[in-house]
């Protein structure tokens, strides 16, 4: 049997098709699901009557090696579901309320962030963009990868060559690439994932210059040249988007307005060329956003 990643949906898909001894260890994990973890084997199965066993017989049903390992992987099954599994949110919220909780969280956490950040990092990370000659923006998932795209999407209309990858074997191989002169700058809300620090000591061992945005005292944090690090809090509303992407976004903005302030020539004449080039879409002349 392959691995099984999330037992609960697989106790769920399974549920009415154990044997009737292993149904009855079923029932009472799923009314227990957010303390069974806690149990030992012999104290579930005093509490459904069958024996240990069954139990026993029950885990490996599921796709896991026994009992310890079913422990341990519904305890972190439990430890990331529990908060989807509730049913205490309010299906009629106002729309006006949305809004104002969506706008007001965003607001909220742009000062924490503002608060966070170090205005003589932010000078250092400015002049390691303004002198590189090349940046590779690296980020997985689906925030970190899009603030990626966007730092690649700020830059190379300031001179930069610049481009992005959410690609964990293809950010080895950028970073492989890269030397004296150049900058990974590598974007994680986690600071743990393995492919970003990888992909920073490759950087490292061939002589780039290495920048990170991510959470304070992280492995990715220690492992770079220099850490841009800011703790944002998560909305404990499940259905609102985190606040973490836009406020990323926001110090990539920053950046790329004190590089632009540092080439001010070249980044006019990047920027009049490629509105020029995008006469043909628009016919107002006024100022509006490159690119549309």
């Amino acid at each position: 049997m392959p691995e099984v990643i999330d037992l609960i949906s697989q106790l769920y898909k399974l549920n009415g098709s154990f044997h009737r001894s292993e149904q009855q260890v079923a029932d009472y994990v799923l009314a227990n699901i957010d303390t069974v973890a806690h149990l030992t084997i012999r104290e579930i199965a005093e509490q459904v009557d069958v024996s240990d066993a069954t139990v026993n017989r029950f885990c490996r049903s599921l796709g896991c090696k026994g009992f310890k390992d079913f422990k341990i992987n519904w305890a972190q099954n439990v430890a990331v579901s529990l908060q989807y599994m509730a049913d205490s949110y309010d299906s009629g919220t106002a729309t006006e309320r949305l809004v104002s909780q969506v706008f007001n969280t965003l607001v909220d956490t742009l000062n924490i962030a503002q608060r966070q950040l170090i205005p003589e990092d932010l000078e250092r990370a400015i002049d390691l963009i303004s002198n590189c000659k090349r940046i590779v923006f690296i980020g997985v998932g689906g925030g970190s990868s899009t603030v990626a795209k966007e730092g690649a999407n700020r830059f190379f209309r300031l001179g930069i060559p610049t481009e992005s990858s959410s690609d964990g074997y293809y950010q080895r191989m950028l970073a492989s690439t890269l030397g004296k002169g150049d900058l990974l700058f590598a974007i994680s809300a986690s600071g743990q994932v393995r492919e970003l620090i990888d992909s920073v000591n490759i950087a490292n061992q061939y002589g780039a210059s290495t920048l990170s945005l991510t959470t304070r005292g992280s492995a990715l944090a220690q492992t770079s040249d220099l850490a841009l690090e800011v703790n944002l809090p998560e909305d404990q509303d499940i259905f609102k988007p985190s606040a973490a992407r836009l406020i990323n976004m926001a110090i990539i903005d920053v950046l790329a307005a004190g590089v632009a302030h540092r080439h001010q020539d070249v980044t006019k004449l990047n920027l009049r060329r490629i509105r020029t080039s995008l006469m043909w879409a628009q016919t107002d002349t006024g100022p509006k956003p490159i690119g549309d």
